[in-house]
């Protein structure tokens, strides 16, 4: 039977169509025990839509104490048909409708077995365990889960008896039961329904109710205290479903203290992926939530300079002066702009001493000039023609001929490899992996920045409009680009005199959520229109980092 896809897991649960079956059978084991009985009953919106009952033959002696049980005779069964006869009516009566029982897996473990025997493929249903359920929404009111004991705590209308029809109508009667009570928890459609037994017994499961408003569809949420203040802003591209794992699949650490303190959860809905993203960055940027640590980084985001001086050096700085110096970045972090350094330095002898070359050369060149790795303009060994020089080879490595660095990096790894010193040689992968990966972070950053107005749109979710990177409209895919469509956010220009090719770091995780999007996208996206165009003419940028091993077999 092949299953009819759910467009919507969304479905509200008044039309959704379940199927509760039951099964009898002669003992516990699939392998040696067979089935006696089957018993379904088909509901929708709380109304029994019909049943279907049978006797089974399970071509086996039935043992007594299953007769003591059920009720159930070899006598009853011995003109009954056997499974393979029953499953083709079964299987049109359950149709695509989910699955339901108290306890199922047991039931499904006899119906697979049945229909993989007569050559058929397995249940491919979505399934509700009203035992798993139960446990979640009403175990402190019970002394066992047993259905009988249910029935009759529960004050159910069918009493189980055994047999698969009453049982399966207990079961319904159970479920309704069971789907009011969840309804308090915030559960109103199917996907709410089948996370629910995870997220129930999460410690603030009783906040679920605040997640009853989140539609399905993209957006931005926002945890909010009692007091109003935003603890942690998110996105998703189903809001509902993104916010209701934080109850179930979420294991971090600080999920569980974010809960503790969150009174509220509201939304931003928005148009697409794209749009989401952005506003996440820039509400984290403005709103600063202390459960975002992560995504604050850019506070700490730094700039590798080679200085404007006469005899210029590399420097880690916070901040972009409105100067001559050549600014890389903003990089992570100061640790990691340190490496890039360091591979830059590797590849060409920069200087290294941080004071100023004077007209008084001093007495001996600097330590890492003697050592063989850098030069010395202080100490009057390198005229400024000489110098010059290699500054031009690090600009250009870092701007259009990045092998003019990468090569000399790659032919120092291999000679420490061959010459066994691996540890020397994993120190230098690791910088020329920094370096590239800081070369490759600015591109994408400079393409967009110099790209100008850009539109996009991707079937089935919209459009967008960017200029300078930064999204400045967007619209869904049922609205009409042409119409006025209000404008997502102003295009905030960078500070007036700072390097033109320097990204101000408050812009940076922005660009380079935009240009993640665009690379994901590439296959299905449709250029609209571009003012400058995004292509690169510069050379693709290698990758240093070492290869996974191969798991072992």
């Amino acid at each position: 039977m092949q299953q009819r896809s759910f467009d919507d897991l969304g479905t509200p649960l008044a039309e959704v169509t379940f199927c509760v079956v039951d099964l009898e059978t002669t003992g516990g084991s699939v392998e040696s025990c067979g089935i006696t009985e089957v018993g379904a009953v088909k509901l929708r919106g709380g109304e029994c839509l019909g049943t279907f009952q049978t006797l089974v033959n399970p071509g086996s002696a039935i043992p007594p104490e299953i007769t003591v049980l059920t009720g159930i005779t070899e006598a009853m069964v011995l003109p009954a048909p056997r499974i393979e006869a029953v499953l083709p009516a079964l299987l049109e009566f359950a149709g695509d409708a989910v699955l339901v029982g108290h306890n199922l897996r047991f039931d499904l473990a006899f119906l697979d077995a049945a229909l993989e025997r007569s050559g058929r493929p397995r249940l491919r249903n979505r399934t509700i365990d009203t035992l798993a359920l139960a446990r979640r929404l009403v175990r402190d009111e019970v002394p066992n889960l047993k259905l009988a004991t249910l029935a009759s705590r529960l004050r159910l209308d069918h009493p189980p008896s055994h047999r698969a029809l009453d049982d399966a109508l207990a079961t319904a009667d159970l479920l309704h039961l069971l789907l009011e009570r969840a309804a308090g928890l915030g559960v109103t459609g199917l996907d709410d329904l089948l996370a629910l037994p995870t997220m129930a017994g999460h410690a603030q499961a009783a906040k679920l109710k605040l997640t009853a408003r989140l539609p399905r569809s993209p957006g931005v949420y926002l945890f909010r205290d009692r007091a109003g203040r935003v603890l942690y802003v998110g996105k998703a591209t189903n809001l509902r479903a993104r916010v209701r794992s934080y109850f179930s699949t979420e294991t971090r650490r600080k999920v569980g203290s974010l809960l503790r303190e969150t009174a509220h959860i509201d939304h931003v809905a928005c148009r697409h992926p794209l749009e989401a993203a952005v506003r996440e960055v820039r509400l984290i940027h403005e709103l600063r939530p202390p459960y975002n640590r992560h995504a604050r980084d850019w506070e700490r985001y730094v700039y590798l300079k080679l200085t404007d001086e006469t005899f210029p050096r590399l420097s880690v700085v916070r901040t972009l002066r409105p100067d001559d110096g050549f600014y890389l970045g903003p990089l992570p972090s100061t640790r990691f702009a340190r490496r890039v350094a360091e591979a830059i330095e590797t590849a060409v002898p920069l200087r290294r001493c941080t004071g100023r070359p004077g007209s008084v050369p001093r007495p001996a060149p600097c330590a890492p000039a003697q050592l063989g790795v850098a030069t010395c303009p202080c100490a009057g060994t390198t005229s400024a023609a000489e110098y010059a020089a290699i500054v031009e080879r690090a600009r250009r490595g870092l701007t259009c001929e990045p092998e003019l660095l990468l090569e000399p990096l790659r032919k120092r790894m291999a000679a420490l490899a061959a010459a066994e010193r691996y540890e020397e040689a994993a120190d230098v992968r690791d910088r020329s992996e920094a370096l590239a990966q800081a070369l490759r972070r600015q591109r994408r950053m400079e393409l967009l920045r110099a790209a100008g107005r850009l539109v996009v749109e991707l079937p089935g979710q919209g459009g967008a409009e960017l200029s300078g990177g930064r999204l400045v409209r967007s619209w869904g895919c049922s609205e009409d680009p042409h119409e006025p469509v209000p404008a997502f956010d102003p295009a905030t220009a960078p500070p007036d005199g700072l390097p033109e090719a320097a990204v101000p770091r408050e812009l940076a995780d922005e660009l380079l959520c935009v240009a993640r999007w665009l690379e994901q996208e590439a296959g299905r996206l449709r250029l609209v229109h571009a003012e400058r165009g995004l292509a690169s003419p510069l050379p693709a940028l290698p990758s240093f980092a070492p290869r996974r091993a191969a798991p072992a077999r």
